[in-house]
């Protein structure tokens, strides 16, 4: 996995998942490794440096030979406007296939919006930790590729090691405050950087819906690229198998 290097949540969560698969499907075993892309605060200008860094990353894993390489930061992508993940992923394999790897590349914006269609969803409720403009950035991304947003909410945190540390036990009122009128999944966390998995099978009992995140949908496209059934238990609707 490439994830930035203030990135604290992706390389506990996704582990977290994996582990979790394996006390119920234990004979499929996994090991993970992770390039960092130098990232402080999610600005535009830092984010945009950090794609930059992405081919280099790819092949330091590389030599690792994965199986599977995902690139987790999900408003890095976002930002650069509709559809950019398909350029990022073709990089990314670019720079693979130049160091002899033959891995599938998965992108967590890309996962995202194949985890939302996996749900059948066409109508979505988003909550992200980004101020603003970058949640609007992530919304017009989604409706783009043809997904309607029915409502957002941002929680406004700049510096990304503060979205690290937010309790995700707060997600648990946080979605309250959305119009989830006709919404047919929830977004809990539109950010690889922000903590929700204890929260998801949780919230997805009193809304009523499906509800997914960031880290989730990256873990489903992992375990579909692989050819494994995306089952984790805890984990929501999209990873109940």
């Amino acid at each position: 996995m490439i994830v930035p290097s203030s990135n604290l949540t992706m390389e506990t969560e996704l582990p977290r998942m994996l582990r979790a698969r394996e006390d119920v499907l234990p004979e499929d075993r996994f090991v993970f490794h992770a390039a960092r892309a130098r990232m402080q605060h999610v600005t535009p200008e830092q984010l945009r440096a950090m794609n930059a860094q992405a081919q280099r990353a790819a092949a330091e894993l590389a030599d690792a030979r994965p199986d599977v390489v995902a690139t987790a930061c999900l408003v890095a992508i976002m930002a650069q406007g509709p559809g950019y993940h398909c350029t990022a992923e073709d990089d990314i394999t670019a720079a693979l296939r130049a160091e002899g790897s033959d891995a599938p590349v998965v992108s967590s914006a890309g996962a995202l919006l194949s985890g939302i269609a996996a749900l059948g969803a066409t109508r979505v409720a988003i909550i992200t930790p980004y101020m603003e403009p970058l949640t609007k950035a992530v919304v017009d991304y989604i409706e783009d590729a043809g997904v309607e947003v029915v409502d957002s909410l941002s929680l406004q945190v700049p510096d990304n090691l503060a979205v690290a540390r937010l309790d995700p036990a707060d997600l648990r009122e946080h979605w309250r405050r959305l119009d989830l009128t006709g919404a047919d999944a929830l977004v809990l966390s539109a950010c690889v950087q922000m903590p929700s998995l204890p929260s998801i099978e949780a919230v997805q009992d009193e809304a009523g819906i499906p509800v997914l995140s960031a880290a989730t949908a990256t873990t489903h496209r992992i375990l579909t690229g692989l050819g494994l059934e995306p089952r984790v238990p805890g984990a929501g609707a999209l990873l109940a198998g």
